[in-house]
């Protein structure tokens, strides 16, 4: 008589616990070739996704009539200015802000002050009005909330937002969010340089600014902007 430990332990309990099963394993060679095929491919289509990467930065160009231009300019750029200057002279808006980093105690930079008054000098504008802005991280974000405080006590209703090309989207996101919920309708407006959606690739100053703005416009739309919406909808609630 076959004992039945014996089969409870190799035969029941054994094809319930565990089974062989077969597997398949690609070779080196397979592995090499399908890495030299899509590394081929990108460079094929290369000029394709290049500039779609670049038009993904860049928010959707709104020149239309505002109550004020807003030069976003943390990253001093002059052609934002030459841009403003042009604007206004079309008409679109009879107010320009610029916003300026200051110190935790309100007191504007001093550099940043006198490249505003250059920058505004050399493209002809008519003096801006100047928006203290404290660095609080997430910077953008943070600037936001003040810049919405001076613009709802200046009653403006909409604003017409310079941006940085690579930057712009996540500019027009940044104040979408902050602003529309204050009553105040955004458009934006791209300002580039030398380096555009179709050619950003050709420098490694070029990919740097887009590899940078890029993982900025990622943690901004995945992290920073869902987090505040969470934390204006909790206070809203309590």
């Amino acid at each position: 008589m076959r004992p039945i430990v014996a089969k409870w332990s190799g035969g029941w309990l054994t094809r319930r616990l565990i089974y062989r099963a077969e597997c398949v394993k690609t070779t080196w060679a397979f592995r090499l070739a399908a890495v030299a095929c899509a590394i081929g491919l990108l460079t094929l289509t290369k000029g394709f996704w290049m500039r779609q990467v670049g038009e993904s930065l860049v928010c959707p160009a709104q020149t239309r009539r505002a109550d004020a231009i807003l030069i976003e300019n943390f990253d001093p750029d002059y052609l934002l200015f030459e841009r403003a200057q042009t604007l206004q002279h079309a008409g679109l808006a009879p107010r320009v802000f610029v916003p300026t980093h200051a110190t935790p105690d309100g007191e504007l930079s001093r550099v940043e002050s006198g490249f505003n008054d250059v920058m505004v000098r050399i493209a002809r504008l008519d003096p801006p009005e100047i928006i203290p802005v404290i660095a609080i991280e997430p910077i953008s974000l943070n600037a936001a909330v003040q810049i919405r405080a001076v613009l709802t006590k200046q009653h403006v209703k909409s604003v017409m937002v310079l941006a940085p090309g690579f930057r712009s989207r996540r500019s027009f996101l940044v104040y979408r969010s902050i602003l529309g919920p204050a009553g105040i309708d955004v458009s934006c407006v791209p300002v580039f340089g030398e380096s555009t959606p179709q050619n950003w690739s050709g420098t490694w100053h070029g990919i740097q600014e887009v590899a940078e703005q890029f993982l900025k416009l990622q943690y901004y739309r995945l992290y920073a902007l869902p987090l505040s919406a969470w934390r204006r909808t909790r206070a809203e609630h309590v």
